[in-house]
């Protein structure tokens, strides 16, 4: 064991990140925690529907999608987030399956956000057009398999390919899969 000194934390810490072991442990009172976000694949007539949403610069194609908040299942979280972004409300269907996404970091750089994102299939209900969308959204707009896959380097991440590719293949999965627990 190293002896304690005013260097040994940085030693260990040069070293940890050498050999790229994470540093955060909760022994150590810190925490590290991936971006819980929903995704909801609606399915009309043989068309989904996906959002084009400037980010970095760029128009990029993705899923009804976004962060869990506090107290929020991620079921309402799945409703509310395919609302705000294209002002469709929807039912949901069945839930698709449970992604783990890492954005790769540029070179040099070990670190990159992690994402887990639950994703739901859904029904639309009814429309409101006139409902203002998300800031960064541009518009909704309803899209074949095909088409998604021609648009394939516009697409926001893998995960919009894979959780499509997993719905299209039949992967569904009960709601009552998914538990709030609340006092």
């Amino acid at each position: 064991m190293e002896p304690l000194s005013p260097w040994g934390a940085a030693s260990r810490w040069r070293r940890a990140r050498e050999r790229r072991v994470p540093t955060l442990s909760y022994r150590e009172g810190r925490f590290w925690q991936p971006d819980v976000t929903v995704a909801t694949v609606v399915v009309d007539d043989g068309r989904m529907l996906f959002v084009e949403e400037h980010v970095g610069g760029a128009l990029v194609i993705n899923q009804p999608a976004g962060h869990l908040e506090p107290d929020e299942s991620l079921a309402d979280a799945a409703l509310r987030e395919t609302l705000e972004e294209t002002g469709w409300t929807v039912r949901l269907t069945a839930f698709i399956g449970a992604y783990q996404w890492k954005v790769p970091a540029p070179v040099g750089d070990t670190r990159g956000r992690h994402y887990l994102r639950f994703a739901f299939a859904a029904l639309p209900v009814a429309h409101d057009p006139a409902r203002a969308l998300d800031q960064g959204i541009e518009r909704a707009l309803w899209m074949t398999a095909p088409e998604l896959q021609l648009a394939r380097a516009r697409h926001r991440s893998p995960l919009v390919s894979q959780v499509v590719t997993d719905f299209l293949g039949g992967q569904r999965h009960p709601l009552s899969l998914l538990q709030q627990i609340t006092p």
